[in-house]
């Protein structure tokens, strides 16, 4: 079939609507709540509005998020009336919208601004003439959530529902009261579903949703002369950072934030790849030790604290079956205030070990009763990518200007390309897959890339022959919303994998939701970002997490091997049931809810 926009024929398929059009085309239309690759056309912000005629001759004006293409249609999307009523919908859009823009977490990176300057909006006579006071809720440890910045525009809530399968934020009350609020509880922190992934913050095109910015904390320790600072950044960071400075893409700006942080006044920079290394080490002993023992199988894997927030929070039957080993940022943690301390002649009690994360969760993982000794976390504190950009900017640090530097530290800076690949999904099951084929079999991986492990494919599976001891079903998922078939194979006996990796963000640590958020588009960069993981690794001249020098001496000097007494103490952890428990409400109950509406 065929139809023209702006007098340019086309050819389309059935279904197809003119916005999905436009954008094939290369025509310009703007819009805030349709959201590509989101399957989401709801047409709330009405700005996307176009002029219509079809075969006959009748003409209307239509959203063209919700409008499907019809034979002989001829679309217009820049006369002088489209342009009049758009300019009138973005004014509205404003009437009830909090402006104070200066402190906003959007502040230069707001949709809602580009908008209004796409229409020509100039003088606005509705500027904030229905504002009602909305929640502003701290409550979470990751995330905040200021429904006085929402536009209505749902793409929080369905990024929950599809590409999450949690479905933990709705829309509340009607009217201008309305905003993004959180299903079935007042505050973030008392929902019963949200695993703080922060894919909503990477959808959101105002302030609404955002990260909870620790960054003074930070910048007082670093000026503090009585504290020590060891700081260390996750592998996604350093191929997602560039993005906030222009930079192509997937860059490897590792040494520059080297650089970067060693001027901000940090004491030691160290790279997370480290422990990453041990994670295996770690995770892969009890695997073998599970499958010899009779252990709970399928083993999963518990780097990811969305998708251990997930089991405690949603599945709770699954517990048994997560490692206890920690994330790589608890056992850097957990090291930095005992061997790491103890190696430099550092007081526990003066040393703060800030992480650099892609990851808005790990601000939550940081907060976990389990990861703490006598009441001092391991992790003080957590930045995320968007968080150390900004810090960066207001030091006028530009990454793309500033000289390369290596960690400075003389130990825990080694890194292997096993510890790099954690930042992407399959990352930590091919890592283990090398470390384990090689202390089961004594030999090494003959190719150390694990392609099963690869792929953007929602769920990958594979097979690891481990000579004597059999062969060892794996399985890969990303986005939690793909984890739920497996799950109910678990509950039924009928899972045929042994070892399951689960990252709850598409793509990884790649594309978390604490990395730079990109305008009017969602995970368009997740090849690049991978690519370059994968590059790094291929680099490094060694790639499995058993050759690693300095994971080597870990154990010869200081935890003897994995899975002894003290790496138990220290580099494992357990999990609580978190499922709020559902009741019948009395009828009493029932009638003051009606009667209060």
């Amino acid at each position: 079939m065929k139809a023209w926009i702006n007098d340019k024929e086309f050819e389309f398929q059935e279904g197809e609507t003119i916005l999905h059009a436009a954008k094939r085309l290369g025509i310009f239309i703007p819009t805030l709540c349709a959201y590509l690759p989101l399957n989401h056309t709801p047409g709330t912000c009405r700005v996307c509005l176009v002029e219509v005629t079809d075969d006959r001759g009748r003409g209307q004006i239509v959203t063209a998020c919700t409008t499907p293409l019809t034979n002989g249609m001829r679309v217009q999307t820049r006369t002088k009336r489209i342009r009049e009523m758009q300019r009138w919908q973005v004014a509205w859009i404003f009437s009830d919208h909090d402006q104070d823009c200066a402190s906003c977490s959007r502040h230069g990176n707001c949709e809602l601004q580009d908008v209004a300057l796409y229409v020509g909006l100039q003088h606005n006579s509705c500027n904030g003439r229905f504002t009602e006071k909305r929640p502003l809720d701290w409550s979470a440890n990751g995330l905040v959530r200021d429904a006085n910045k929402c536009i209505r525009c749902y793409r929080c809530v369905e990024v929950c529902r599809q590409v999450q399968g949690v479905s933990a934020l709705t829309m509340d009350n009607i009217g201008n009261e309305c905003g993004v609020g959180i299903a079935g509880a007042k505050l973030w922190a008392d929902s019963a579903k949200c695993v703080q992934c922060g894919q909503c913050s990477l959808v959101c095109p105002t302030g609404a949703l955002s990260e909870k910015d620790q960054t003074e904390v930070a910048l007082d320790w670093f000026s503090d002369p009585e504290i020590k600072t060891v700081v260390a950044f996750a592998p996604a960071v350093r191929v997602t950072l560039g993005d906030a400075f222009q930079a192509a893409p997937g860059t490897n700006l590792e040494k520059r934030i080297v650089t970067a942080l060693k001027q901000l006044g940090a004491d030691y920079v160290c790279d997370i790849n480290w422990a990453a290394d041990v994670t295996i080490m770690e995770e892969g002993t009890e695997l073998l030790e599970r499958l010899n023992d009779g252990g709970t199988l399928p083993m999963m894997t518990s780097c990811c604290p969305g998708w251990v927030n997930f089991v405690e929070k949603v599945h709770p039957e699954i517990i048994p079956n997560l490692s206890t080993t920690r994330s790589p940022q608890a056992i850097f943690g957990s090291l930095a205030k005992t061997w790491f301390a103890r190696e430099h002649g550092i007081n526990p009690d003066k040393l703060r070990f800030i992480s650099i994360m892609p990851c808005t969760a790990k601000k939550d993982e940081a907060a976990r009763s389990q990861l703490k000794n006598d009441g001092m976390p391991d992790t003080d504190l957590v930045l995320t990518v968007r968080e150390f950009a900004r810090v960066l900017r207001r030091h006028g640090i530009d990454l793309l200007q500033i000289a390369e530097s290596e960690f400075d530290s003389p130990f825990m800076s080694q890194n292997t390309g096993a510890g790099a690949i954690f930042g992407v999904t399959g990352g930590v099951m091919e890592a283990a897959v090398r470390t384990v084929y090689h202390v089961v079999t004594g030999k090494e991986l003959g190719h150390v890339v694990y392609e099963p492990a690869r792929g953007k494919q929602w769920v990958k599976e594979g097979t690891v022959d481990l000579g004597e001891k059999g062969k060892v079903k794996i399985a890969v998922v990303h986005g939690l919303a793909n984890v739920e078939k497996i799950l109910e194979e678990i509950r039924e006996g009928k899972c045929e994998y042994h070892f399951i990796e689960v990252m709850a963000c598409p793509g990884g640590c790649v594309d978390g939701g604490g990395t730079i958020r990109a305008k009017n588009s969602y995970l368009d960069k997740m090849d690049a970002r991978t690519q370059s993981i994968y590059r790094i690794d291929a680099d490094r001249p060694i790639r499995q997490s058993h050759r690693n020098p300095d994971v080597i001496r870990l154990y010869d000097e200081f935890l003897e091997k994995p899975l002894s007494h003290r790496a138990e103490t220290l580099l494992h952890t357990n999990y609580k049931d978190r499922q709020q428990k559902r009741r019948n409400p009395g009828i009493a109950e029932i009638w003051e809810k009606v009667r209060l509406g």
